[in-house]
């Protein structure tokens, strides 16, 4: 009876403190959007908590490019790569999509791999993911997200090079560039914040990155002025994502923020337009002006 007991007592403490009134605050924007939602919400410093589908495997679009800057920034701790190495931009490198490289950038200009990794974070650059693919490999990256203990969480290809640099067909022809949960990349977030997703000095470097991303119409859309934000989304078509740590005002010390990591996937979603108000895209930043809500009035 003792041991059953221990048991129980174990087990309790290591379920996640629920962020009840969170729940009413998000499900409304889960249940009226028109395609797949999956949500992972967690207060860093208290570990409060909520989900919802969070360990479904859903499709990344950039947001994988998360996985792709750790380990860039891994390889630089172990030496194995140095960020300072100069890296040439061609013709051949250049593809689609987000990003200025392939517009404003001429063939034959060189910079460090260190800025082609802020220019994919940043700008969510594809050419430049491409040119950081080169250099760290994409089985590595999936290698160390499976030793991190996220082995949903992998890039199949280079992007918009998926026909022949897919490093697993079957997966690229299911999740085009990408997959995670929404609880791998809250996590991810969280091994960020506590500096043991590499050296703390690469891990201060990473979120720096992602405190300049440029998006400003998901995560951010609504926030205060000012609110600081480490983050990085996706689009596609079909697809709206965002992985964030938001740092929210403490009520009850001024001029002290909370890190709330707040991970919003979006798949399968009817409305497909290039526009701001792209339902995907609105709501995650309803959800993350919830999330934002919800722990400002701690």
């Amino acid at each position: 009876m003792r041991f059953a007991l221990s048991l129980v007592i174990i087990f309790a403490s290591c379920l996640p403190v629920c962020a009840d009134g969170l729940a009413d605050a998000i499900k409304p924007f889960i249940d009226s959007h028109k395609g797949q939602v999956a949500v992972a919400v967690k207060n860093l410093a208290t570990g409060e908590s909520w989900s919802h589908n969070a360990d479904n495997v859903m499709q990344t679009a950039s947001l994988i490019k998360l996985a792709v800057m750790i380990e860039a920034y891994r390889q630089a701790d172990s030496k194995t790569l140095d960020l300072g190495k100069t890296v040439t931009l061609t013709k051949d490198d250049k593809v689609q999509g987000s990003g200025i490289l392939t517009s404003h950038f001429s063939d034959g200009a060189s910079f460090p791999v260190r800025d082609a990794v802020r220019l994919m974070m940043v700008y969510s650059d594809n050419t430049a993911t491409n040119l950081v693919l080169d250099q760290v490999g994409i089985k590595n990256v999936n290698a160390t997200m499976a030793k991190l203990g996220f082995p949903e969480t992998r890039i199949n290809a280079k992007v918009f090079k998926g026909s022949t640099t897919s490093v697993d067909p079957e997966r690229t022809k299911k999740y085009s560039l990408g997959s995670t949960t929404a609880n791998d990349m809250v996590k991810l977030l969280e091994l960020l914040h506590t500096e043991t997703a590499a050296s703390p000095e690469s891990c201060k470097a990473m979120l720096g990155h992602m405190k300049a991303c440029t998006d400003k119409d998901t995560v951010m859309r609504f926030l205060p002025a000012g609110t600081v934000v480490a983050h990085k989304g996706g689009a596609t078509n079909q697809v709206r994502t965002n992985a964030a740590i938001v740092y929210v005002p403490d009520a009850a010390v001024k001029k002290k923020t909370v890190p709330v990591a707040v991970c919003v996937l979006t798949n399968e979603n009817a409305d497909q337009r290039w526009v701001i108000d792209n339902t995907g895209q609105v709501a995650i930043a309803k959800i993350g002006k919830a999330v934002y809500d919800h722990f400002s009035k701690k």
